[in-house]
C-alpha cells in the first residue's frame, strides 16, 4: 500500500513540476501558454521524491533527505543551539513573470521537534518566498509564529506578486530559532488572477466625491487619548483641518479582542471618548475620520484579522458599525468612517465568509441602510499599501472614498524600530534602488491610476519617517508634494502619539522631551496647514 501511495503520489507531482538541472532556475513559464493565469492553476510543486528534484536545492550542511512525509523523502534541517540566531535556511530559484500581478496560495506540510521560540513572531520554522522589486522594495513572507514540537501539518499563506517581480526564490529552514524541522509536498497555485486591465480615465470626469467641499483635508493621525488642549492646539495654533481619530488597543498582538463582552465595553468607553473628541473639534474646526483601528477578534499570528477568518467576529464587527452609524447620524463634525485599518490576508477566508474586502463592503451597506449619506472609505490589502491597490476594485457602494498608507521604502521610514538597522539615508541608494521623490511617484502609481481610472478621491490616511531617520524632512516633503500635486487629502502619522512619530521631538532617539525650538518636520507640517480653510461650523 505505501509503495503504491509513493507511486500515485511522484506521478502526480512530477506531471505538474517543470524539470529541474543542478543550480537551474525553475521555469514557470510555458513559452506556448498564452491564457493568463487563473485560480486553480498549479504553478509549482515537488515532493522531493527524485533526484532532479532534489538537486535544484541548494546545499547545506544542516540539512539532510530523510525518510518522513508518507514514508517518502523529506527535506530535514537540524540546527543547534550555538546556530540558533543564524538563517538556517537553503533556496531555490522561481521565475515568477508570468505571475506578476497574481496572488499565489503557498502550502507544504512540515513537522517540528523541539523547536525554540524565536525573539520575533517572523522568525522560527521558514518556509517563505521572496523576491525584489523595484517599486515597492524587497518582499519576504511566511507563515508567522511557527515553533515548538507539532506532527505533519500544512503550513500555507498568500503572497501578493509585484508586477515587477524578479529574483524569486522559495526559502526552508530555521532563522532564529534552534531545533529540528521537516518539510514536504510544497505546492504553489494562483490563488487570484492579475486583474483585468483599468479602464482608460474618463475624457469629461465628472464631479468627484470627497465628502466636504473644502480645497484640501490636512491634518494628523490622532493621539488615541481625548486631551481638549491637544484638540486646541491643533485646530486653532496648528490650523490643521481635519484628525483620523484611533479607536485602537493591542495593537500587532495576536490572539486579542476576543472576548466580546469585554471588548464591547471597551468600545463604549472610546465612543464617550469620541463623543468628546467630536464635541471640541466642532469648536476647533476640525473634521474628524472615525478609525476602528482594532476590530472585535483581534489579529491571527500571521497578522490577519479575525473578521476575515471568523463569523463571530466578522458578524459583530457589522453589527458595531450598526451602533456607530445610528449613534452618529447627521454629526457634521464627522467626515466619514474608516472601516478597518491596514486589512491584511495572508490566507484564504472559509466557504461563506467575506474576504477582506467584502468585509468592508458589508459593513458600508449595513451603515447604507441606517446613514444613506455618511462618506466611508474603503482600505486596500497588504496593509493598507500602495500595491495593495493594484488589486483592488471600486466597491458597490455610494459616498465612497479610497484611503492609502505610505511608508516606502519600510528600511528607511521604520529604521531603529524592533532593532532593525539605522543610518539608511533619504535621498539616497537602498538596496539595489535609488531612492528619491520619483521613486516615490513610482509606489505611489497603482493609487494614482486607481483614482483616474474610477474617479475617484483618494485619501492618505498615514504616512511617515522615523524622526531619527538622515532626510525625514526630505522624505516627508515629497510625499506630500505628491500628494497635492494628486488632489489627494492626507493626515500625518502621528500628532502626540509615540514619540518616535513626533514632529514635536529632536531627531536623536534619546530626546524623549519635545524640543523647545521647532523643529523642520514641524516646520514643514505648519506651512501646509496654514495653506488650510476651516469648515463651517
Amino acid at each position: 500500500m505505501q509503495n503504491r501511495i509513493r507511486i500515485v503520489r511522484r506521478t502526480l507531482f512530477t506531471a505538474c513540476i517543470v524539470l529541474l538541472l543542478p543550480g537551474a532556475i525553475v521555469s514557470l513559464l510555458n513559452a506556448k501558454e498564452v491564457a493568463p493565469p487563473k485560480p486553480g492553476d498549479i504553478v509549482f510543486q515537488t515532493d522531493f521524491d527524485t533526484p532532479q528534484q532534489r538537486t535544484a536545492w541548494t546545499r547545506a550542511s544542516f540539512t539532510e533527505w530523510e525518510t518522513g512525509y508518507q514514508e517518502t523523502t523529506s527535506l530535514s534541517v537540524t540546527v543547534p543551539v550555538t546556530r540558533a540566531q543564524n538563517g538556517n535556511m537553503i533556496h531555490l530559484p522561481l521565475d515568477l513573470t508570468r505571475y506578476r500581478g497574481c496572488r499565489l496560495l503557498l502550502e507544504c506540510v512540515a513537522k517540528a521537534e523541539n523547536v525554540t521560540k524565536p525573539s520575533q513572531s517572523y522568525l522560527g520554522i521558514k518556509f517563505m518566498l521572496h523576491y525584489q522589486s523595484e517599486t515597492a522594495g524587497p518582499f519576504w513572507q511566511n507563515p508567522n509564529g511557527v515553533f515548538g514540537s507539532f506532527d505533519w501539518r500544512t503550513l500555507r499563506f498568500i503572497a501578493p506578486i509585484a508586477s515587477d517581480a524578479t529574483g524569486g526564490q522559495l526559502g526552508l529552514g530555521l532563522q532564529g530559532s534552534s531545533g529540528k524541522v521537516w518539510f514536504d509536498a510544497i505546492k504553489i497555485t494562483v490563488f487570484k488572477g492579475p486583474l483585468p486591465k483599468r479602464p482608460e480615465p474618463p475624457t469629461n470626469p465628472g464631479p468627484v466625491f470627497k465628502g466636504h467641499n473644502l480645497p484640501r483635508l490636512r491634518g494628523v493621525m490622532s493621539p488615541n487619548t481625548f486631551r481638549d488642549e491637544d484638540l486646541r492646539l491643533l485646530g486653532m495654533e496648528w490650523n490643521a483641518n481635519v484628525i483620523r481619530w484611533q479607536m485602537t488597543r493591542n495593537w500587532g498582538r495576536a490572539g486579542t479582542d476576543r472576548d466580546l463582552a469585554e471588548y464591547d465595553r471597551w468600545l463604549e468607553s472610546e465612543l464617550e471618548d469620541l463623543d468628546k473628541v467630536l464635541d471640541a473639534c466642532s469648536r476647533y474646526g476640525l473634521k474628524v475620520v472615525v478609525d476602528m483601528h482594532s476590530p472585535p477578534g483581534g489579529r491571527h499570528k500571521n497578522k490577519d484579522l479575525a473578521i476575515f477568518h471568523e463569523p463571530v467576529y466578522q458578524d459583530h464587527y457589522v453589527k458595531l458599525w450598526e451602533k456607530i452609524a445610528r449613534r452618529y447620524k447627521n454629526q457634521p463634525a464627522i467626515w466619514g468612517y474608516d472601516l478597518v485599518n491596514e486589512p491584511v490576508q495572508n490566507l484564504p477566508s472559509p466557504p461563506g465568509v467575506a474576504d477582506y474586502l467584502e468585509t468592508q463592503v458589508r459593513a458600508a451597506k449595513a451603515i447604507r441602510a441606517i446613514d444613506p449619506e455618511m462618506p466611508i472609505f474603503i482600505e486596500a490589502s497588504q496593509w493598507d499599501s500602495a500595491d495593495g491597490f493594484r488589486e483592488l476594485e471600486p466597491v458597490d457602494v455610494t459616498n465612497v472614498i479610497y484611503q492609502v498608507h505610505m511608508y516606502v521604502p519600510g528600511q528607511f521610514t521604520h529604521q531603529g524600530v524592533h532593532g532593525t538597522k539605522t543610518g539608511i539615508t533619504y535621498p539616497g541608494k537602498i538596496g539595489n534602488i535609488q531612492w528619491d521623490k520619483q521613486q516615490l511617484r513610482k509606489v505611489l502609481a497603482p493609487v494614482r491610476e486607481f483614482q483616474l481610472a474610477y474617479n475617484v478621491h483618494i485619501f492618505v490616511g498615514e504616512f511617515s519617517a522615523i524622526r531619527w531617520a538622515p532626510g525625514a524632512e526630505i522624505y516627508l516633503r515629497d510625499c506630500i508634494e505628491l500628494f497635492e500635486e494628486y488632489g489627494w487629502d492626507w493626515t500625518y502619522h502621528a500628532y502626540r502619539e509615540w514619540d518616535g512619530w513626533s514632529v514635536e521631538h529632536s531627531n536623536s532617539p534619546e530626546d524623549h522631551q519635545p524640543t523647545q525650538n521647532p523643529t523642520d518636520r514641524k516646520k514643514l507640517l505648519l506651512d501646509w496647514f496654514a495653506r488650510n480653510k476651516k469648515p463651517p461650523r
